[in-house]
């Protein structure tokens, strides 16, 4: 199944990588060279797209059409970057007003 043809270089380290999509339809980085400690089990689907899927408990072990990738993310030497928003706190800059209830006194 590897070809040279999917190989890239990491925009952070210059490795070679092989971009696939997972089953939620998101990409994910491999190492160019299949690794038997590695964790996505890495399949080319009919329209020849390299497909990746994570083992599970249910299916731990890869299936005769697939081969076992190390993620990128796990050897990559680059430093992550961090990302913002989710779970910091942020500084208040003003009490929003209560919604009108329609009260009268």
């Amino acid at each position: 199944m590897p070809s040279d043809h999917d190989v890239v270089a990491c925009p952070s380290c210059l490795a070679a990588i092989r971009w696939t999509t997972t089953a939620t339809g998101r990409r994910q980085a491999v190492n160019a060279e299949p690794n038997p400690l590695g964790n996505r089990a890495v399949y080319r689907d009919g329209i020849g797209t390299l497909r990746s899927r994570g083992l599970t408990t249910e299916r731990p072990n890869p299936e005769s059409f697939e081969q076992l990738y190390m993620p990128h993310v796990a050897t990559c030497p680059a430093p992550r970057p961090v990302r913002s928003g989710r779970g910091g706190s942020r500084q208040r800059s003003g009490v929003r007003p209560a919604r009108w209830q329609g009260w009268t006194r």
